[in-house]
């Protein structure tokens, strides 16, 4: 069984571990670094991280939040320039699931669990165009691909949970 909620300080470490061994320089996807205390300070700063874990409470997944304005990072700001969503959107990612958790609905419940936090609000995210699991993964989820921007020679497919139709208001 998997259970979702927010994560506690107490969680940095664990979120730092699976993150970390998820990073580019280790053969995954993440962009960034992913120390103890980025993700100490993420959540002392109020921005939300869902975790799942299973019933020992091992850590199956993180799927980190921030508004607007919150993260400097070149990307997420790449990002935001290509598609800045709706005033009150936020910044969706970066999601993780534990490899051996991947394929078990993780994803589904930290998603379902980030509805549940921010009922209505835009989550707007970006995947590398050659990421194509992660891409398939979030198009399932409902999401769509909203723009596209390219940043240090790399393609990035940004994405948004609005629904089509509803029409972008620059904030």
């Amino acid at each position: 069984m998997i259970t979702t909620r927010l994560a506690t300080s107490s969680d940095a470490e664990a979120v730092s571990a699976l993150l970390t061994a998820n990073s580019g320089d280790r053969g995954g996807m993440l962009l960034g670094q992913w120390p103890r205390d980025a993700i100490e300070t993420h959540i002392a700063s109020g921005q939300s991280i869902v975790i799942a874990i299973d019933e020992a409470g091992r850590l199956l997944g993180a799927l980190l939040t921030s508004e607007k304005g919150f993260d400097e990072a070149p990307p997420v700001q790449a990002m935001l320039q290509a598609w800045p969503g709706r005033p009150d959107a936020y910044v969706y990612g970066p999601v993780c699931i534990s490899q051996d958790a991947r394929g078990l609905g993780v994803l589904e419940a930290l998603y379902a669990r980030l509805q549940a936090n921010f009922p209505g609000r835009e989550a707007i995210l970006f995947i590398r165009d050659d990421n194509p699991r992660s891409l398939k993964a979030h198009l399932r989820l409902g999401m769509r691909e909203v723009a596209r921007y390219d940043f240090n020679g790399k393609v990035f497919v940004v994405l948004s949970d609005r629904p089509e139709g509803s029409g972008q208001i620059k904030g």
